[in-house]
């Protein structure tokens, strides 16, 4: 295959799997490419994500935290109010419509904070298909409700002992599912991560965070916003509003997870401190060592603890399109906390990253400028790990 036809950004992404999966990845990239065609299957979609999902979503003016930087306005967008808690069922319910149109009953996927695991578990659930979700033992400790709404909703979790026992290892063990039963089975990766087509595919499914957003934005205020700002684990959030904005003069600001400082050798930060390599079926930056091998990632984030990244993000980290910041566990609780007051508004630890940032970003600034925050997600998962950190 071509490099375009691979899924190539100036250089990365590809699809370097076994040999026994190119044809399942085959076989998706020509049922994506005929269902976003279908004007019925992308009808189909826009119902579900209106009536079922919850969209659009609203923006919400952070008005008190805006006072509190006392500088730009700072804007939300509220994929916390999405059904199930976060932006990961715009994915979910579209890869599960292609699972139905490919004929797989048995639908696969791996998860961090659980919000993945949750929205795949809901989506088989409406259309009735057999789910499994591979998650770390430490996340499953980390996220124990999410363990136990994924059960409520009819779905298997399968705990994963394997390295550091989280996001990485469950990958591993969900790909080695897929492998062996590729023929019934659909993966649903639930990042703009792994083997082409995957990248594309949640690109597209998630870019309606963008599109609802600059449309927002132009009604409420007539312009685009000056900055936008997005936690980038995987990345399915971040791309998801970056990509609506990419062509026009605004800055876009990604934030990774620092951990204990990006110096302390415990963070999750491959664009920050990374260099390029395959995981998972895809040349992005990674954290590794100097003989390759992948190194251990901390965060106090359950879902910004993986050592990759998005192939896209990639590129556009090395074409300066977008910037790369990140926040440490320390500074993504401060602003947990600050949210919380200050709006009544919880916000999951991965947005916490963020609004850190945006709220550096609002700092000084005119007060006519805005401050897009892409709030992926709401808290509730994150409660204990809140708790237990605020009693240490």
């Amino acid at each position: 295959m071509s490099a375009q036809a691979q899924g190539r950004y100036d250089g990365y992404g590809g699809a370097y799997v076994p040999e026994t999966l190119v044809p399942a990845l085959e076989e998706l990239e020509t049922a994506m490419t005929g269902a976003f065609a279908d004007g019925e299957f992308t009808s189909e979609l826009n119902r579900w994500l209106a009536d079922f999902a919850g969209r659009p979503t609203p923006v919400t003016h952070a008005r008190r935290l805006s006072n509190a930087f006392a500088g730009a306005q700072i804007w939300l967008k509220r994929e916390d109010l999405l059904h199930t808690g976060a932006h990961k069922l715009n994915n979910a319910l579209g890869q599960v419509l292609l699972a139905r149109r490919m004929d797989k009953d048995r639908i696969i996927a791996e998860t961090g904070a659980g919000q993945h695991g949750v929205a795949t578990a809901t989506a088989c659930a409406a259309f009735g298909l057999e789910c499994v979700v591979y998650m770390g033992r430490e996340d499953m400790r980390r996220q124990a409700l999410n363990v136990y709404k994924m059960g409520l909703l009819g779905a298997e979790v399968v705990p994963v002992d394997s390295g550091s026992a989280t996001l990485k290892d469950a990958t591993n063990e969900a790909i080695r599912d897929w492998v062996a039963h590729v023929r019934g089975t659909h993966y649903v990766i639930g990042s703009v991560v792994g083997p082409h087509p995957y990248p594309s595919l949640v690109r597209r499914l998630q870019r309606v965070i963008g599109d609802e957003a600059r449309e927002q934005m132009l009604s409420r205020h007539g312009r685009l916003p000056s900055v936008v700002a997005a936690c980038v684990g995987g990345g399915s959030n971040a791309i998801g509003i970056f990509a609506a904005f990419l062509d026009d003069d605004v800055r876009l600001v990604g934030v990774e997870a620092a951990g204990g400082g990006l110096d302390s050798g415990k963070h999750a930060a491959p664009l920050s401190r990374g260099r390029p390599g395959v995981l998972h079926g895809s040349l992005s930056y990674l954290m590794q060592d100097s003989g390759g091998q992948v190194l251990a990632t901390h965060s106090i984030s359950a879902g910004l603890d993986y050592p990759g990244v998005g192939p896209e993000h990639s590129a556009l980290r090395d074409s300066g399109r977008v910037e790369y910041l990140a926040a440490t566990d320390s500074q993504a609780l401060a602003a947990f906390h600050q949210l919380c007051v200050l709006e009544g508004i919880i916000p999951a630890l991965e947005s916490s990253h963020a609004l850190h940032v945006a709220g550096m970003l609002a700092l000084n600034r005119p007060a006519e400028d805005v401050v897009l925050v892409c709030l992926s997600g709401r808290g509730d998962k994150d409660i204990d790990s809140v708790r237990e950190f605020d009693r240490a």
